[in-house]
């Protein structure tokens, strides 16, 4: 059954079909959220919270867009909105990051870990300190892997206006890496 009967079910009353596009949608929503918050509870928290707001507001979706695309709507202000109130620092010092450390000649797995880890770390405090409008676009398109034409409808603005708004986070984010990347040997490009 495709998400649109599936509404229609929902919205007359079927909690079946709800709990069906629940189970669609919810690692999506969960990935999105994840993204934006870094943690697993939080971002559970707000994926609950969101299937929540989008049954409430269920009777007002009206077919004008994807059911898919009006709930990343949903999740996309909802995150914000999270983000807002918790009073989230729009910049973060690289400094806080500190070194990575250097992997042994013996290349334990424990040390590989622990350097990933220190890379993911970094990268998501990088991504942090990014403009909203462009930690937006790159984590729907770099992290969650959406297509320019969803991130058009979700975000409401011109492909031109992904496409340059994807191309500046990048490079921003590299910016913001390379110094401390280049103490290993050289920058890393993102995909």
């Amino acid at each position: 059954m495709d998400d649109s009967a599936l509404v229609k079910l929902a919205q007359e009353g079927s909690p079946e079909a709800f709990s069906t596009l629940v189970e669609k949608y919810q690692s999506k929503v969960f990935s999105m959220a994840i993204g934006f918050v870094r943690d697993r509870e939080t971002a559970d928290d707000l994926s609950q919270e969101i299937f929540l707001k989008t049954y409430l507001a269920l009777p007002k979706f009206k077919f004008r867009s994807e059911f898919g695309t009006w709930l990343y709507r949903i999740s996309l202000n909802h995150i914000r909105d999270f983000l807002r109130k918790k009073k989230r620092l729009n910049e973060v010092s690289m400094e806080v990051v500190g070194e990575l450390p250097v992997l042994d000649e013996s290349g334990e797995a424990r040390e590989r870990e622990k350097i990933e880890q220190a890379r993911k770390n970094l990268l998501h405090r990088a991504l942090e300190a990014l403009p909203s409008k462009f930690r937006t676009v790159l984590t729907l398109r770099d992290i969650q892997g959406l297509p320019y034409e969803e991130i058009v409808r979700i975000l409401d603005v011109s492909p031109g206006t992904v496409d340059s708004r994807l191309h500046r986070a990048r490079k921003m984010l590299r910016k913001k890496l390379a110094p401390v990347l280049s103490g290993e040997g050289g920058c890393y490009d993102l995909p």
